[in-house]
This record gives structure tokens, sequence and C-alpha cells, in this order.
């Protein structure tokens, strides 16, 4: 029997609010080993199309890497030489309905019998026959990178509500990035390419500015 746990809405609004784009972070604290895999886990259990997980999380802890993803990553300066830990999540591109990898995650991560699988791709064709999907590699890769930025913001958020800092980046080469990491044999032969990053640790100074967002009927409608 699952047991729900409850958190205050309150809590999590106050973690939103305490929440904001660490630009650096300080060197001498770092999350414990409990923290992080909580993190983690919070993104292993985010939800994805069909529950086909396009993803991979690379934990980069090695400077002499980091050095080199700083030399190709503007938006990342401050953030690869202090976080504590630093995050690239990787998309799947191999997502067509009938690749390999879509049917080893319906038939040996979710257990699904044989005529459930033929089923589930057969819907996915129609889903990425109706989005254009199939024939333009990009199109899938990028199918598959949106549904990293859940992972990244449910983690995100499960960092803030223990008063942990993060920063979610895009500024950096894609294409100098996905050559390091196939360097560092991570791609698995061109399977996976970077999607985003995302910094944790803990802020090393107080936000400059209060956080400022539009009011709530100028970016909500109702019909």
């Amino acid at each position: 029997m699952n047991t729900m746990i409850t958190v205050s809405k309150e809590q999590v609004i106050l973690a939103f609010q305490y929440r904001h784009a660490a630009q650096t972070f300080d060197t001498t604290k770092k999350i414990s080993e409990d923290d992080f895999n909580y993190i983690l886990e919070t993104g292993r259990l985010s939800p994805s199309s069909i529950g086909l997980e396009p993803w991979k999380f690379v934990v980069v802890q090695n400077p002499e890497l980091r050095s080199k993803l700083k030399k190709v990553s503007p938006g990342a300066q401050g953030q690869l030489d202090t976080a504590s830990h630093f995050l690239i999540i990787l998309a799947q591109t191999d997502v067509r309905y009938d690749s390999e990898y879509v049917l080893d995650q319906m038939k040996n991560v979710q257990n699904m019998p044989e005529e459930i699988v033929t089923y589930f791709s057969g819907v996915l064709k129609d889903v990425q026959e109706v989005r254009g999907l199939l024939g333009d590699e990009r199109l899938l890769y990028e199918w598959s990178a949106k549904q990293t930025y859940i992972a990244m913001g449910n983690m995100m958020t499960a960092a803030a509500l223990t008063g942990i800092d993060s920063c979610p980046i895009e500024g950096f080469d894609y294409a100098a990035v996905d050559q390091i990491l196939e360097e560092e044999g991570l791609l698995q032969g061109g399977n996976l390419k970077a999607s985003v990053m995302v910094a944790f640790g803990y802020r090393n100074e107080e936000p400059k500015r209060a956080k400022t967002r539009s009011n709530m009927d100028q970016i909500v409608s109702w019909s």
C-alpha cells in the first residue's frame, strides 16, 4: 500500500521563493552523498512520454573535465569552478517508435508483455508521425531534449526544498560539449547528446535584488 507524504503548499512556495540562479557557490560547502542521491532520485522518478526516460545524467566532478567544459561553456564559468556538483543532462537520440532503445525500455524496464509493446509502439508511431518527427533525427533529439527539462525542473525544486541552490545553464557550445563527452566515452556512440546543464551547491551570497515575476493575471487566462 502506497503511503502519501504531504508537503504543505506553504513549504513549496517558500522553496520557489528561496531558489535563485546562483552564479557562483560556496566552495567550502559540499552537498552530502545522501542529499545528492535524493536530488538524482527525483530526476529518475520524473515523468516522460510513455515512460521512456529519454535521458542520462552525467555528474561531472573531475576537475580536468570541468576545465575542458569551461572553455566551451561561457554561461557556466562561475558554476564550473565552484559548484559542489555539476550535472549534464543528455538526451537520447534513438527514440523512434521502433528503435532498440524504445523497445528495450518497454520490454525490459517496464516489463510489458509482447502484445502491449506492440500496442504502445504503434501509439508512439502515430504520435511521432503527427508531430513530423519520423525521418528527422534533429527533431527526435529535440523531442527527447524537451523532456529532460522536466527532470531538471524536478531536481531543482527538490534541491530548493532542502536549502540547496542550483542554476540551469544553456550557455554552451553544444557541438563542442558533445565532442568532449564523446572523447570521454559518454555518448554511447552518438545515441546521446547534451541537452542542458545544471549546477548545484550552496550560495555564497544572497541575491542582489528581490525576485520579480509577472502578476498572475498577466500570464494566466481562462477559457
